[in-house]
C-alpha cells in the first residue's frame, strides 16, 4: 500500500511526532541522517530540504555540495523508542543533484538503475531474504566497549547459557513493532554471536530493512549495557558474522528461478543467473566483502566459503540451493558480510546474475563433497577457484570486472577504490601484536 504525504501528516499530528530522521546511506554503507524538527514537514514532502553533500565519504567536492533529499514516502516509520521530547519518525531518502537529477553517487540510486535493468530484460521482481549476524559485546563501567562476550553460549543455546537472549527478545519485539516479519531469531555458533532473519522482500525493501535493522539492534544492545557489532571478524579462533543473501527472480508473479521438469526443479534462468554469480564472484567480493578485517572471515575451518562453487546441500561452497521449491526456489550467496553496503551489494549480485542470463552460461557441475578436504589439484580438475584472500585482491579482481564496475557506476567504482586503497595502505603500514609476538624476540 502506498503512503501519501497527507497520511504521513495526519500520523505526525496524531502520534506527537516532534522531529524526523532523513536517512541515507554513504558509500560505505555508513547510515547517515538529517534531522529536522516537524515544523519542517512539508519542506521534506516537497523534495526542498538540501543537506551538504561534501561532507559526506564518497560524495561530492566542496565546490558541488548542494544535495537534496528526496525521500521515500514508503518508508515512513515512527521508531519505538521513546524520546523525552516527542515521538522521532524516520524517512529513507534517495539523493538528488541541484538539477533535479539523481545523483550518481547515491548507494541507493545504483540499486535502482539495476532494478531498471532487470525489468528491461523482462524480469518484474528481484527478492532478497538476509540473515545478519552480529556479537554482542559488554560495555565497561564508563560506557566503553569492551572485548568481553555477553556470554559462552553456542548455536541454539538458552538461558541461562544464553545471556543475550533477553537483549535479542527485545530487538525482536522492536522489530515487530516496526513491522517486520522475523522468522528465526537464535544464538549462533560463536560466543556472543547472535542471528536474526526476517522475511525476504523486493530488493529495495529488504536493503532498507537491513539498515533499520542494523539501528535497532545497535540502539537495543546499548539498553542492556551492550555493543552490538557487525564486524566480520571481531575476535581470533571463532567464527565471524556473515549475512547470506537468499536471491530469487520473479516474473508474472512467478518464480523465475523453478522449474519442476528439471532434475533439481531449477530453470534455465537459474543456472544461468548461478553461473553469472559464480563467473563474477571474485570481483564482486570487494564490494560483499569490503574491509580489511572480511578476509580474516573468509578463511578455510570457520564455516565461511573460501572457493566458487555451488552445490544443492553441501555447506562448504560459495552457492547454495536451499530445499524449498514452489515460490520458495532460491540461490543463497554466503560470502556477503554485514560490512557490506547493502544496496551496492544486492546492485552488483544482481547484475552478475543477469549477466549470466545473458550469456546464456552454464555452471560447471554441482560440488556435493567436502571442499575444504580436496587437494589443490583435484579443486582445478573440478573448476573451483578460491576467492580473494585480501582486500588488496579483491580490489584487483574488481578492477579487472566491467560488469561489476558498471553495476556502481564510475562516480561509486572511482570513489569506492579510492577509500579502499586508503585503507590497504593504512593497514599496510600499521605494524600488529601478532608480528612483535612472531619477530621482536627472533630478530
Amino acid at each position: 500500500m502506498t503512503t501519501t504525504a497527507s497520511d504521513i501528516k495526519k500520523v505526525a499530528k496524531e502520534e506527537n511526532v516532534r522531529f524526523l530522521r532523513l536517512m541515507f546511506t554513504d558509500i560505505l554503507g555508513t547510515i547517515k541522517n538529517v534531522e529536522v524538527p516537524i515544523s519542517q514537514l512539508d519542506k521534506v514532502l516537497e523534495n526542498k530540504l538540501m543537506f551538504d553533500g561534501s561532507s559526506i565519504e564518497g560524495f561530492v567536492r566542496i565546490e558541488e555540495s548542494d544535495m537534496y533529499l528526496y525521500p521515500d514516502l514508503d518508508t515512513w516509520m515512527i521508531f519505538p523508542w521513546e524520546s523525552e521530547h516527542g515521538k522521532v519518525a524516520r524517512l529513507i531518502c534517495d539523493i538528488y543533484n541541484p538539477d533535479g537529477t539523481p545523483f550518481s553517487g547515491d548507494p541507493r540510486g545504483a540499486l535502482k538503475r539495476a532494478l531498471s535493468h532487470m525489468e528491461e530484460m523482462g524480469f518484474q521482481a528481484f527478492n532478497l531474504g538476509p540473515e545478519p549476524e552480529f556479537f554482542l559485546f559488554k560495555l565497561d563501567e564508563a560506557g566503553e566497549i569492551t572485548t568481553k562476550l555477553n556470554d559462552q553460549g553456542g548455536y541454539f543455546d538458552f538461558a541461562p547459557t544464553d545471556l543475550g537472549e533477553n537483549c535479542r527478545r527485545d530487538i525482536v519485539l522492536e522489530l515487530e513493532k516496526l513491522g517486520f516479519e522475523v522468522e528465526a531469531s537464535h544464538h549462533e555458533v560463536a560466543p556472543g554471536q547472535h542471528e536474526i532473519d526476517f522475511k525476504y522482500a523486493n530488493a529495495i525493501d529488504a536493503c532498507d530493512n537491513i539498515q533499520t535493522f542494523k539501528l535497532v539492534v545497535k540502539t537495543i544492545a546499548r539498553k542492556h549495557g551492550l555493543h552490538a557489532t557487525f564486524m566480520p571478524k571481531p575476535l581470533f579462533g571463532i567464527n565471524g558474522s556473515g549475512m547470506h543473501c537468499n536471491m530469487s527472480l520473479f516474473k508474472d508473479e512467478n518464480n523465475a528461478f523453478f522449474d519442476e521438469k528439471d532434475s533439481m526443479q531449477l530453470s534455465q534462468t537459474a543456472y544461468h543467473f548461478l553461473s553469472g554469480l559464480l563467473q563474477h564472484a571474485r570481483a564482486f567480493t570487494a564490494i560483499c566483502n569490503p574491509t580489511v578485517n572480511s578476509y580474516k572471515r573468509l578463511v578455510p575451518g570457520y564455516e565461511a566459503p573460501v572457493y566458487v562453487a555451488w552445490s544443492g546441500r553441501n555447506r562448504s561452497p560459495l552457492i547454495r540451493v536451499p530445499e524449498s521449491r514452489g515460490l520458495s526456489t532460491r540461490l543463497e550467496l554466503r560470502s556477503v558480510d554485514p560490512s557490506a553496503n547493502p544496496y551496492l551489494a544486492l546492485a552488483t549480485l544482481l547484475e552478475a546474475g543477469l549477466d549470466g542470463i545473458k550469456q546464456k552460461v552454464q555452471p560447471p557441475k554441482a560440488v556435493n563433497q567436502n571442499i575444504y578436504t580436496m587437494t589443490e589439484e583435484k579443486r582445478h580438475e573440478l573448476e573451483i577457484y578460491d576467492l580473494p584472500s585480501t582486500l588488496h585482491n579483491a580490489i584487483k579482481e574488481l578492477r579487472k570486472d566491467t560488469v561489476i564496475k558498471n553495476a556502481l557506476g564510475e562516480h561509486i567504482y572511482k570513489a569506492f577504490i579510492e577509500a579502499k586503497r586508503i585503507e590497504w595502505a593504512a593497514f599496510r603500514q600499521t605494524v600488529s601484536e601478532w608480528e612483535r609476538e612472531q619477530y621482536l624476540e627472533l630478530y
